[in-house]
């Protein structure tokens, strides 16, 4: 009700979108608001900026703890927070406020990668924690995604040759290298590093009265050109 003392109400609506900080980093929401304001009698000429500016600035004060992942919660709580402002002011009176959200399409773009990001971390943590922590698994994991037929002779050959050299690095290779990259930490040259390992091999042989294990070959240090080679079991 309007009474006659009352001057007319006006509204305002945002000609651009203004932007609003979000808890997020790196994105902020772009906020749409439309304001129905009474101004008082005798009141300066830019009053209407008055309203915008208040208006705005106690949505910032929202938008900063609200996450911009969810922007229609986001929404609702700034107009709870709009809602809540004192109704009356110096310059004018406050009838209705109400603010649309959005995000502009960089934000989009940024959200997206940041949640596969996050997806692509969480399955990495699963594998790690599930599967490769369990070498001997990584097998049975390329056989379940292979149909039998689509495996030919000599890939499942190779499969189970890598079962096999996973189960004897992970019997007594694997905590042997273990314990040898501790020592050899301080070794930053590579023919060192070669030497030491023929050293390795030498103790094994003399541990076990002048041979290796039995089943396990012996290390070739140089290739078919002379040069060392990087020895694995």
């Amino acid at each position: 009700m309007r009474w006659p003392w009352h001057r007319a109400a006006r509204t305002s609506t945002s000609a651009q979108p203004r932007f609003l900080p979000s808890a997020t980093d790196g994105i902020a929401f772009e906020a749409g608001y439309t304001i129905s304001w009474r101004p008082l009698w005798r009141v300066p000429p830019n009053v209407e900026e008055a309203v915008r500016t208040a208006v705005h600035a106690r949505a910032c004060e929202t938008a900063a703890r609200l996450g911009a992942s969810d922007v229609p919660a986001a929404q609702d709580a700034i107009n709870a927070a709009l809602g809540r402002l004192p109704r009356r002011a110096p310059d004018y009176c406050l009838l209705h406020v109400h603010a649309v959200l959005g995000l502009p399409k960089s934000a989009q773009d940024l959200l997206a990668q940041q949640a596969a990001d996050k997806q692509r971390i969480s399955r990495l943590r699963f594998l790690k924690d599930n599967l490769y922590d369990h070498p001997d698994l990584v097998v049975l994991d390329q056989l379940e995604h292979h149909a039998p037929v689509a495996l030919g002779d000599e890939h499942v050959v190779e499969l189970q040759r890598l079962a096999r050299l996973i189960y004897s690095c992970d019997s007594w290779w694997f905590p042997l290298l273990e314990q040898w990259e501790k020592v050899g930490q301080g070794f930053t040259d590579i023919e060192k590093q070669q030497q030491a390992m023929i050293v390795l091999s030498d103790s094994l042989k003399a541990l076990n009265g002048g041979s290796l294990p039995s089943g396990i070959a012996a290390v070739d240090m140089s290739g078919s050109d002379g040069a060392p080679r990087r020895a694995h079991p």
